[in-house]
């Protein structure tokens, strides 16, 4: 059985990880609302650190959430984006040691991202040119769920890291 740990209140960053690009979002364990505030780039599997360094600096996370890319057949599967979001975990906690961290199964969001994108620009809230920020906005439903359902999400530990 997973220990547990206590969901803490304040600022949470939440991170989607891709192979070319992290969605991140901020949100907030007593507001329970979640949104979009970035992309950061990523280069051969390495994230532009100064960026997140900055995320932190402004945001001041008293936790983070990556998205977990499970398969939809087999959740212990760890196919290469499951990987890469596991590595990213793993030196977020060691960057961040300050930060306790969990991982949420994203499955989906993707999906959920291009349907409010594409609500927000029939709505005329959204452009095109904005569509990079589906990676962001993906974050912000990862962090979402998290929020509704923390004891869904697992937290780090060092077995859970990947080669």
């Amino acid at each position: 059985m997973v220990d547990r740990q206590p969901r803490p209140d304040g600022t949470i960053l939440a991170f989607d990880v891709g192979g070319r690009r992290i969605g991140v979002a901020v949100g907030n364990t007593i507001s329970g609302d979640a949104r979009d505030v970035a992309v950061v780039r990523m280069t051969s599997d390495v994230p532009d650190w100064p960026a997140i360094d900055h995320l932190m600096r402004d945001w001041l996370p008293c936790a983070l959430v990556v998205g977990d890319p499970r398969e939809l057949q087999d959740e212990t599967a760890m196919p290469p984006s499951r990987a890469r979001a596991r590595r990213f975990a793993q030196r977020l906690v060691a960057r961040y040691p300050q930060a306790p961290l969990w991982l949420i199964d994203e499955r989906r969001t993707s999906i959920e991202a291009a349907r409010r994108f594409a609500d927000g620009r029939a709505a005329g809230t959204r452009r095109r040119h904005q569509a990079e920020r589906l990676d962001a906005l993906a974050a912000a439903i990862i962090l979402e769920r998290w929020l509704r359902a923390p004891e869904q999400g697992e937290p780090w530990r060092p077995e859970l890291a990947v080669p």
